[in-house]
């Protein structure tokens, strides 16, 4: 369990983390940060930089991005999550944001998780698409290592033969964290599903089964979103998503490790 100002991890109701995969331009990123905050969201997502499997694809607004993440920062009070994608541009990225997003392909990236870790900034850490538990575990630790605890471990689905979804969303790794660690653990259904019309029915699961918190895609028009538009969730459906979560509330123990 960790805190950042009065926002707890780990301990109380699960934390909700939204917002668009990429930040694209000032419209769309204010829009959003204002939907999700009037939704009672505290914990704003938006890449400035993005790694593709394409290089032809968008690739994020890169500084332009991160100039827009430190307006909408001083303008809503949002904790802002946002990626880190090498050493070079690792010192940029912690000037504007409040927890460090390592991707699902640098879960592996040891060099950069040491510099991360040696930073003192919260850590959002993704496993790798093809990682074991085990392997995850172990990255984190290369974080501990360097005197940061400040660690949420999420879940965003693994490679499997299954093609109906973006990847393989591994519910059974919520518990087996919670288990082996003491890191708050969250679930991105997001990218482990690759699909809107899944997100709100995995969230009620992942919550189920204990996470600490969930991390949304949300897009004002996302069918024509630059990334990922097919798994965000608009601004209507983000409003079903949090109408569920609040219902759930009652019935979810947030009272520390299982």
């Amino acid at each position: 369990m960790f805190a950042i100002g009065d926002v707890v991890f780990g301990q109380g109701d699960p934390v909700i983390i939204a917002g668009p995969c990429a930040i694209e331009n000032r419209e769309q990123y204010f829009a959003v940060a204002q939907e999700v905050k009037r939704r009672g969201v505290r914990v704003l997502r938006g890449g400035a930089y993005k790694p593709r499997t394409s290089p032809n694809a968008f690739q994020g607004l890169r500084e332009e991005g991160l100039e827009l993440i430190r307006e909408v920062k001083n303008a809503t009070g949002l904790l802002i999550v946002t990626e880190a994608m090498d050493t070079d541009t690792l010192d940029a990225v912690c000037e504007v944001c409040d927890i460090i997003q390592i991707g699902t392909r640098n879960m592996a990236n040891y060099s950069l998780l040491k510099k991360v870790g040696k930073t003192g900034k919260p850590v959002l850490l993704k496993r790798g698409f093809m990682a074991t538990i085990q392997e995850f575990v172990q990255a984190a630790e290369y974080l501990v290592k360097e005197g940061n605890h400040r660690i949420l471990l999420c879940e965003r689905g693994i490679r499997t033969f299954e093609t109906e979804t973006r990847n393989t969303l591994d519910l059974s790794a919520v518990p087996l964290l919670r288990m082996l660690t003491t890191h708050p653990v969250i679930v991105d259904p997001s990218h482990s599903t690759g699909r809107g019309d899944l997100v709100i029915p995995m969230t009620r699961a992942a919550l189920a089964a204990g996470a600490d918190g969930v991390m949304i895609e949300v897009h004002p028009n996302p069918r024509k979103a630059l990334c990922d538009g097919v798994q965000s969730l608009d601004f209507a459906a983000f409003g079903e998503l949090m109408d569920e979560v609040n219902r759930l509330l009652p019935y979810l123990r947030r009272d520390g490790r299982p």
